[in-house]
């Protein structure tokens, strides 16, 4: 652990072992702008004009991961969160701790740690109510992803007519998500999603993935982001506890936690595993994400 200038911020928090490193800017936040292999490009989509920034009352998304409250809406979620955050060395973890929000009253923390012998990073990541009153909420992982990669997505184990007569998934759509787009590939155990930087129209698309676990491989490595399933809870979005959000710059994969109530001093956390792999070539189907990411899954058991 060190303090590093990163990208115009002259205090971040460097995390790092002999594979990968973390970097936390400190002066915003909470965010983590950079996971990569040491001395390799950032795994993380960083947005150039924000870089280096503070302060101000503009929401600016930085690009990186965060941690946001869902349902979305606005001005609520946009809260700009570009002030100092607080920092606790916990020994075998840092725990980073944002002002509590002016206009919500809600206090974020991410707890972060990184394995000594491994790429494995896990993230506990807490919404707390310092209000009078109680809030329903979901907390709410979201990490940019650099562009040129495709996320995968695995839906639940399929069956057979006539033994499964009753529906075992669904899917959100948004207003703006074309079907046709053909970024995405639909598989019939898994969906994939492209990032194209040749085609600005957004889209997202929300799914609950029982399984626990989302990916995204570009240029021969691949990122695996593990959660844990609520299983019978309410989750935001018709149902959904992972979304994917892409335009022409980058991929976001999202994991969210069940809707919550939150009475006042009430909390509620989200834990979130990373992992990165070398040499996984990037799937363009259900056999090669069988062949070529599933083993990597089964290596984070």
């Amino acid at each position: 652990m060190e303090t590093v200038i990163y990208n115009g911020w002259s205090n971040c928090l460097r995390l790092s072992n002999q594979l990968v490193d973390l970097i936390i800017p400190l002066d915003i936040g909470l965010r983590v702008m950079r996971y990569g292999f040491i001395g390799e490009e950032n795994e993380f989509f960083e947005i150039t004009e924000d870089q280096g920034m503070t302060g101000g009352e503009t929401f600016r998304y930085y690009g990186g991961h965060r941690l946001w409250h869902a349902p979305e809406a606005k001005p609520r979620t946009y809260y700009p969160d570009n002030e100092p955050v607080g920092l606790q060395d916990h020994g075998t973890f840092v725990r980073l701790i944002q002002p509590i929000e002016k206009s919500t009253g809600i206090q974020k923390e991410i707890d972060i740690s990184l394995s000594e012998v491994s790429t494995h990073v896990r993230l506990v990541q807490r919404l707390r109510n310092t209000t009078l009153w109680t809030l329903h909420l979901a907390p709410w992982g979201l990490t940019m992803m650099a562009a040129g990669g495709t996320a995968i997505l695995p839906m639940p184990p399929r069956g057979n007519h006539p033994e499964n007569l009753q529906p075992v998934n669904s899917l959100a759509l948004w207003a703006y998500t074309d079907m046709s787009d053909t970024r995405f590939i639909w598989g019939r155990q898994y969906m994939l999603v492209r990032q194209d930087t040749q085609i600005e129209l957004p889209l997202k698309i929300g799914a609950r993935i029982p399984s626990g676990w989302a990916g995204y491989a570009r240029r021969g490595h691949l990122l695996i982001k593990r959660f844990h399933d609520g299983g019978l809870g309410d989750y935001p979005d018709l149902g959904s506890n992972v979304e994917v959000f892409t335009n022409a710059d980058m991929l976001e994969v999202e994991t969210l936690g069940p809707l919550q109530t939150l009475p006042p001093g009430g909390e509620v956390e989200h834990v979130e595993d990373w992992y990165l792999f070398r040499e996984v070539p990037t799937p363009h189907n259900d056999t090669q994400v069988e062949r070529h990411i599933l083993p990597k899954i089964l290596e984070t058991d």
